[in-house]
């Protein structure tokens, strides 16, 4: 049997076993609890009040709905607790659209229907997030019918299944929760979530952060804008936050915690691990225009008698960015500084080498005060991946990434 679009169906009326005008559609009823995909019946508007006619006891629905019994035997309606009304609840609303990417609204619903010999039984098929729905709402009573299904008909359709809207229940304060499905938003890139992230509201951003897995929400908040990782780490349990906070950059997470206000940052820290507290407590005591501001303290640094061997289970056990493995750096007493060793080298090179023979032989380095301006500058010269940044003594105090230099770019825009 065809498809009905929801919007035609509220306002058709309603006849009894009579085939006398009972009333007209108000509502169409689903208890997700029951039955998430399957339609419980419709709210009849009549002159005794507003009637509940379950499914059971629909013989068809085209061209009006089409009831086998009398408006007496129908049920009260009085709010339905626990009840989705589509119209009210779905319409308009605006749901994450994973295959797409994007967060996308519903302009219509599609409603299926299957012909079970005595009565009709009809079920969600999908959202209508695209113009034809948005067009039939618009043109409907001012169109004529015949006019507007053609018009409707040259305008490809849009529909996101049902299955993958996963609806698991009804809050009278937002009306509709809908399921972020870990499996499916997990598997998008973090630029990708973040993007979504951005264009919910504030409620939306914290259910999404609750169901990710802290590496993913980490990286989602680091491409989020700083504006809106305050909101949405404040709106986390310190618990829930420190867990994030821990599996971020170190420098992007001190650039974070100091852009929140102190208690709530004092919190955050307090939950945090020893380490990571310490590192990333250290890195928020430096002014974020400069190269220590910069800087992240999460690189891969090992000692002068090291070998390519050495630096190969380094790096099958490193947990930190990407972005830090392209170097390897040489350090010696009071973690001067000896040398560096890009991956390219490590890997053609044989087991037993020592490190300080793939060395570079020049260095560039910044010192911990120099200004941002000229950290990009020297990236953009030397073509770098990562900088080190030493201090007077010559210690290796932390390394700039190529990352952090686009994202300082980038907020300069």
């Amino acid at each position: 049997m065809p498809s009905l679009a929801l919007s035609e169906l509220i306002g058709s009326p309603v006849y009894d076993q009579a085939g006398a005008t009972a009333g007209r559609v108000r509502e169409v009823a689903v208890v997700p609890q029951e039955n998430s995909s399957q339609i419980l019946g419709l709210v009849v508007q009549t002159r005794s009040g507003n009637r509940l006619v379950v499914t059971n006891y629909l013989s068809s629905i085209n061209g009006g709905a089409r009831a086998t019994n009398s408006v007496s035997d129908w049920l009260e309606y009085e709010g339905g607790e626990g009840m989705l009304l589509l119209s009210r609840d779905l319409l308009d609303q605006q749901i994450i659209d994973v295959h797409g990417r994007k967060v996308v609204r519903v302009n219509d619903v599609d409603i299926h229907q299957e012909d079970n010999h005595d009565h009709v039984v009809l079920k969600l098929g999908g959202v209508d997030v695209g113009a034809r729905g948005a067009v039939r709402r618009l043109l409907k009573g001012v169109v004529p019918a015949g006019a507007l299904h053609l018009l409707l008909e040259r305008i490809p359709p849009r529909i996101i299944p049902w299955e993958f809207v996963d609806l698991i229940e009804v809050d009278p304060a937002r009306r509709v929760k809908l399921k972020i499905s870990l499996d499916r938003l997990a598997k998008l890139h973090p630029a990708d979530i973040a993007d979504i992230v951005e264009e919910l509201a504030p409620a939306e951003r914290e259910a999404v952060f609750e169901t990710l897995d802290e590496d993913v929400a980490a990286e989602t908040l680091e491409e989020i804008d700083p504006k809106m990782q305050v909101s949405i780490l404040s709106s986390l349990d310190s618990d829930r936050a420190a867990d994030i906070v821990e599996e971020m950059d170190p420098d992007a997470a001190a650039d974070l915690l100091g852009d929140m206000p102190p208690e709530a940052t004092q919190e955050i820290l307090t939950e945090m691990e020893p380490e990571e507290r310490a590192e990333v407590a250290e890195l928020m005591t430096f002014e974020e225009d400069t190269a220590a501001g910069r800087m992240t303290t999460d690189y891969m640094a090992l000692g002068p008698g090291a070998k390519v061997e050495d630096a190969v289970e380094m790096l099958r056990n490193f947990e930190g960015g990407v972005e830090t493995v392209s170097t390897i750096y040489i350090i010696g007493d009071r973690d001067k500084l000896l040398g560096s060793v890009p991956l390219a080298k490590i890997v053609l090179a044989a087991p037993g080498t020592p490190l300080m023979m793939l060395s570079t032989g020049h260095m560039t380095t910044v010192h911990p005060g120099a200004d941002e301006r000229d950290v990009a500058e020297l990236f953009d010269k030397y073509n770098l991946l990562t900088l080190p940044v030493i201090d007077d003594e010559g210690r290796l105090t932390g390394v700039i990434t190529a990352d952090d230099v686009i994202n300082m770019l980038r907020a300069k825009l």
